[in-house]
């Protein structure tokens, strides 16, 4: 049974003097996302690093934006780095797994935080909900959030790939996450040892990639879920959901075991088939945990 915390145990004071010296970082990857970004980075700048200085470092992953996400997220406070630009020998292509990875990179703190950047109305509870498990317990080495998330105004009904795909797959392969009541979510946690010891899905593949393996490497026993209360974001078309599922099967597969024999990690393509429309191209690639990298343990 995965221990759940709520957000409201957690208030910026009580993380505050938790920290103990730790630094905190927040990141954002973000793409395309200049109508609610700047939201974001201003209520984490205000609350969080003035009011009460909880966050050390709060860094936008700009993951090939071609609107002006990179300035906005730049003009309320975050630093902004562009994603390409990030050990470019790795590959430069986009993609929320590969800009998580560069973030751990390009971060110092102790705990990371991510949180989707689509966020609309984003409460900063968020990051003290998602910390506060790893800086208040020794036992805890990843939090990941889950939350209400309204369809159309209608709660409960958000999570579509989640209940379609993800947790029937889960539910046959990793049982020991089922209890994980948004195993997708863009909302993590974790010591900076643990982020930097496994290897990091590219995609959408990368926020489940993520449980299987800290799970795999460290227990599920540290492995905690906080809840977030609600959040309101962009829902993306059916169509759109059809590629992000197939991101989903293409991970479980390669991570039980059931994937094409010789498919290496880079350059596994399977392609989603509907009538009317072009083959959609979905590929499976991972980048190395970064205590491999030599770049990195220079840096780090």
């Amino acid at each position: 049974m995965l221990r759940t915390f709520s957000s409201t145990e957690f208030a910026a004071e009580r993380v505050l003097a938790a920290k103990k010296g730790r630094r905190l970082s927040v990141c954002l990857p973000a793409r395309n996302e200049a109508a609610t970004v700047g939201e974001t980075v201003a209520a984490v700048q205000r609350e969080l690093v003035e009011r009460v200085p909880v966050v050390d470092e709060l860094v936008v992953i700009n993951d090939g934006s071609t609107d002006e996400t990179g300035s906005i997220a730049a003009a309320a406070g975050a630093k902004v780095v562009d994603s390409a630009s990030v050990l470019p020998e790795y590959g430069t292509e986009n993609g929320k797994g590969q800009a998580m990875w560069r973030g751990v990179h390009v971060t110092s703190g102790d705990v990371v935080v991510f949180c989707d950047a689509d966020i609309r109305g984003f409460d900063p509870s968020f990051v003290l909900g998602l910390a506060g498990p790893l800086l208040t317990r020794d036992d805890v080495t990843a939090v990941k959030g889950f939350y209400d998330r309204p369809l159309n105004g209608l709660a409960g009904e958000g999570g579509r790939v989640t209940e379609l795909m993800a947790r029937p797959l889960i539910s046959v392969f990793f049982p020991h996450l089922a209890g994980l009541h948004q195993p997708l979510a863009g909302e993590l946690a974790a010591r900076r040892e643990v982020l930097e010891s496994v290897p990091f899905v590219g995609g959408y593949g990368v926020d489940l990639g993520l449980l299987i393996d800290i799970t795999e490497r460290f227990g599920t026993g540290g492995l905690v879920q906080c809840d977030l209360g609600e959040r309101v974001h962009r829902n993306r078309p059916l169509a759109e959901l059809g590629v992000q599922s197939l991101a989903i099967l293409q991970l479980v597969l390669e991570r039980a075991g059931l994937a094409e024999e010789n498919a290496a990690a880079f350059g596994w393509t399977a392609h989603l088939l509907r009538p009317g429309t072009e083959p959609a191209a979905v590929t499976f690639v991972e980048r190395p945990p970064l205590a491999d990298v030599p770049a990195h343990r220079k840096t780090a």
